[in-house]
């Protein structure tokens, strides 16, 4: 199936049967024992789109995954979460050892319908995250999240009532902010591999707004921003927010605006001139986003240096 389009699952009953497991105990909510998982040879390098939410902890399992470009292989226990529509593919690679084990728990959007969790859900960035961007889990907090969705197991296998929804729907959402948490704690702790991205931000930044992109681009946007530094923009924006408290947008207009004050202090250029050097079509743009960011109007700022 390699150069076809993905191949998409619209059920959950869809993908037990692909993957060789019983028939699900509820259509719209499932919890996957890794080790049960059949890799079929015909889908041994397959794309997929799924119509549903995936949240997988994967340990060793016998597979590489790509998501985009990246590769990733599981040699320890992770967790990564995949939102309705995103393409993932699958190479099944018999070099690696079969040591599998984990859970994936599926989550079909109908099950949220009528709930808060479905306006909610992704809100959660980390649904946009690639896989090379999963989250790494302590013994301790793995167990935290093992017994959560065990406790969603036990409920649906258990006689459906009234209550089963939105009992099923508190412990996703218990799920979903402990990992939240673990996120925020994994940007501190990988605090070398944070700051070297804040640090190439950084360069990027002074590299760009000291060129001809300015003139010919305009304002980078937070998609070159994150393709240049290899990363999600989610991703980016979740390190830039635990490590500095601003959105890579804010880190922009903060370089946007120190440019401006160095131009406006140290030559004679009229502001509709230093606009348009800094990427800006209408003056009365750059104008208006100083004024938010200083308090000063460009000639105000101007004028205090005289």
């Amino acid at each position: 199936m390699a150069g076809q389009q993905p191949y998409r699952i619209k059920t959950i009953s869809e993908f037990h049967q692909l993957r060789g497991l019983p028939k699900p105990e509820h259509p719209l909510i499932s919890v996957v024992n890794y080790t049960d998982i059949n890799h079929s040879p015909e889908y041994n390098v397959t794309s997929w789109v799924l119509d549903f939410y995936s949240i997988s902890l994967k340990r060793n399992p016998a597979v590489k995954m790509k998501y985009g470009q990246q590769e990733y292989d599981f040699d320890e226990g992770i967790l990564f979460f995949m939102a309705p529509g995103q393409v993932f593919r699958v190479e099944v690679t018999d070099s690696l050892p079969v040591r599998q084990s984990g859970w994936i728990l599926l989550i079909h959007p109908d099950f949220l319908w009528n709930t808060p969790l479905a306006n909610t859900i992704r809100q959660y960035d980390y649904f946009d995250y690639s896989v090379n961007e999963a989250l790494f889990l302590s013994e301790k907090e793995e167990s935290t999240l093992n017994s959560i969705v065990q406790l969603i197991r036990q409920e649906y296998h258990s006689n459906i009532d009234k209550f089963s929804q939105s009992i099923i729907i508190s412990q996703i959402e218990t799920l979903l902010q402990y990992s939240e948490r673990f996120y925020h704690r994994q940007f501190i702790t990988r605090k070398k591999a944070s700051h070297q991205i804040l640090d190439q931000l950084e360069k990027l930044l002074n590299n760009y707004f000291s060129s001809e992109a300015l003139l010919e681009k305009g304002l980078p946007t937070v998609q070159y921003i994150s393709e240049n530094l290899n990363v999600s923009p989610s991703y980016l924006r979740g390190i830039l927010n635990v490590l500095t408290g601003q959105s890579t947008q804010q880190h922009i207009h903060n370089k946007l605006i120190e440019k401006a004050k160095e131009k406006l202090s140290t030559t004679n250029l009229s502001v509709s001139e230093i606009a348009y050097e800094l990427g800006f079509e209408h003056p009365q743009s750059f104008s208006k986003l100083f004024k938010i960011k200083t308090k000063l109007s460009p000639l105000e700022f101007r004028q205090s240096f005289n």
